[in-house]
C-alpha cells in the first residue's frame, strides 16, 4: 500500500543578474545606427557628390595638361577647313544653265549682188515665249531671202520674220515647227540694273554654238552710230563681256540667267569687226514694239 510523503520544501531561486553594461564600442554603433536610419537619404546625396568629386579629381590628375595653340595650329586648322568645303560654283554657271535652252543660232541668206548669189549672215537669238517667238538683231536677218534657226537641242528649223524695230536694230523671229521640249527664257529688263553688276553675254561667236562670255555692266543710257550703217542706237546698255560677229542678237543675262538686254554692237576704232572692249545691248524696255505688247 502507497503511502503519502509530503513534497520537500521548494528552495527559493536566486534573484536574476542584472545585464551587464553595453560596451562604448556597442554604444557607438547604436548611436550610428539611429543617426544613419535618421538622415539616410542625405548621406546617401553626400556620398554620391563625393565618389563623383574623386572621379574628376582623378580624372583630371592623370591628364595631361592642355596643348597651347599657336597661329600656326590655328592657320594650319582653317586651311583643312576650307579643303574640305566644296566651293560655290560662280554665277556664270547659274546663269548659263538657266538660259542655254532658251538661246538659238540664227542664219539667213542674205542677196548678194546679182539675183541667184547670196551671202549668209550669223547672229543669235533668244526664245522669248510659249509660241516659240524669237527676239534677234535686225541687221543679221534684214533683207533675208531664207532665215533658218537652230535651238538648244539641235531641232531646225526655217523662220519668218513677223516685226522689226528698226529704231533699235531688233527682229522677232516665228519658227515654222517648234521643238517639243521648247524652253522660253525669263525677261528682266534693265531697271535694275547698276554699273558694276555682273553680265554673261550668251551666242554664237564666230559660228562657235553655246559660247558665254562674262563682264559687268560698264554703263547704262548710252548712244551708239554704227560706222557701217550710220544708224543711231540710243539708251544702250554698256559692258565688257567679250562679243564677236556671231553674238548680234543674242541674250544679255543677270547672274540668275534673267534676259535684260539683246547684244546689238561692238565698238572697234578699226577696220576689225571684233571686241576690244566695248560692246553695247539694246534694253528690253526698247523691244516692246518688236514684240507687240510691252514685255512686262
Amino acid at each position: 500500500m502507497r503511502q503519502d510523503r509530503p513534497f520537500p520544501p521548494a528552495r527559493p531561486q536566486p534573484p536574476p543578474q542584472p545585464p551587464p553594461p553595453p560596451t562604448r564600442m556597442k554604444v557607438m554603433r547604436q548611436r550610428l545606427n539611429r543617426f544613419y536610419t535618421r538622415f539616410r537619404s542625405v548621406i546617401l546625396v553626400a556620398a554620391g557628390i563625393i565618389i563623383a568629386l574623386a572621379a574628376m579629381l582623378i580624372y583630371t590628375t592623370t591628364q595631361s595638361p592642355p596643348q597651347r595653340l599657336t597661329q600656326k595650329d590655328i592657320d594650319a586648322a582653317v586651311e583643312r577647313s576650307l579643303e574640305s568645303m566644296k566651293p560655290r560654283p560662280p554665277h556664270s554657271v547659274k546663269a548659263y544653265e538657266v538660259i542655254r535652252h532658251s538661246v538659238v543660232r540664227v542664219e539667213a541668206l542674205l542677196p548678194k549682188g546679182g539675183e541667184s548669189k547670196t551671202e549668209s549672215s550669223l547672229g543669235s537669238g533668244v526664245v522669248i515665249n510659249d509660241m516659240g517667238i524669237i527676239l534677234t538683231s535686225l541687221h543679221v536677218v534684214k533683207n533675208a531671202v531664207e532665215v533658218r534657226v537652230t535651238f538648244a537641242d539641235g531641232f531646225e528649223s526655217r523662220a519668218s520674220i513677223i516685226a522689226t524695230e528698226p529704231d533699235n536694230d531688233l527682229a522677232a523671229l516665228r519658227p515654222h515647227v517648234i521643238p517639243d521640249d521648247l524652253v522660253p527664257a525669263t525677261l528682266a529688263g534693265s531697271a535694275g540694273l547698276n554699273v558694276g553688276d555682273e553680265v554673261f553675254a550668251v551666242g554664237n561667236p564666230f559660228g562657235i554654238s553655246n559660247s558665254l562670255s562674262a563682264g559687268v555692266v560698264s554703263g547704262l543710257g548710252r548712244n551708239f552710230k554704227s560706222t557701217r550703217t550710220g544708224q543711231v542706237l540710243t539708251n544702250l546698255i554698256q559692258f565688257d563681256a567679250a562679243v564677236n560677229p556671231g553674238n548680234s542678237g543674242g541674250p544679255l543675262v543677270n547672274r540668275n540667267g534673267e534676259v535684260v538686254g539683246i547684244v546689238a554692237a561692238l565698238v572697234n576704232p578699226t577696220e576689225h569687226d571684233v571686241f576690244i572692249g566695248i560692246s553695247f545691248a539694246v534694253t528690253l524696255e526698247s523691244a516692246g514694239g518688236v514684240m507687240g505688247t510691252p514685255p512686262f
